[in-house]
Parts: C-alpha cells; structure tokens; sequence
C-alpha cells in the first residue's frame, strides 16, 4: 500500500493506544501482585495475565492496520464494539473520568474503521 488515508491511521493509533493502555494496566497489577499482598492471587493472576496477552494483541492488530492488512479490521472492530458496553458502565458507576474517554476512543476508532477510505485501502474492488 503506498499511501495511507488518515482514517485507517487514526484507527491503528486508536488501537495501539488501547493496547498499550491493555500492557501497562496489565503490568501494573503484576507488579503489585509481587511486590503487594493481594486479596485474591489467582484472579491477580489472570487479571495479569488477561492484560499483558490483551495488549499485545491489540499491538499486533494496530500493526497489520497500519501496513494495510485486511485482517486486522475485524479485531479492531470487535475491541471498540467491547469497549463501548465497558465505556457506559463507567459512566453509569459514576467513574466519568476513565469513561468518558474510553467511549470517545472507541467511537472515533470505529469511525476510522468503517470510514470508506479505510474499507478502500484494505479491500480495494473486493469489496
């Protein structure tokens, strides 16, 4: 792909922030599940766990998005779709701060996502 339309930009960076967002949540609560006394070592565990793997994906789908991969579409588009319910459960706990801009992230990534430049850029006449 020669060029790249800003919408399938603005989406890998919408991604690849959530990822990175994903590993460092993921390893903070792993580093306080060492260094801490957590009330519950298991779900520390998993929750570590389900953070670092969750990140790291998501890195990857912002990668094959950004070198115009077709495949890296459908997970974008399933992590913003998970995102929103999580968005609006925030906001409705009265935890605004984080949720608010969770849901501004994932409607602007699905914009990117569905915007017809990126479906252009990845799918082509194939469409």
């Amino acid at each position: 792909m020669s060029k790249r339309p800003v919408s399938l930009v603005v989406a890998a960076v919408v991604v690849a922030v959530e990822g990175l967002v994903a590993l460092v949540l993921g390893g903070y609560v792993g580093v306080m599940t060492v260094v801490g006394k957590p009330s519950d070592l298991v779900t520390s565990i998993v929750v570590t766990a389900f953070g670092l793997l969750a990140g790291a994906g998501l890195l990857w789908v912002a990668w094959g998005l950004f070198t115009g991969q077709r495949w890296g579409r459908a997970p974008a588009v399933l992590a913003q779709i998970l995102a929103l319910p999580v968005a609006i459960t925030l906001i409705q706990s009265g935890q605004a701060a984080p949720g608010i801009p969770l849901a501004a992230v994932a409607v602007i990534g699905l914009g990117g996502l569905f915007a017809p430049p990126t479906t252009q850029a990845l799918f082509g006449d194939d469409r």
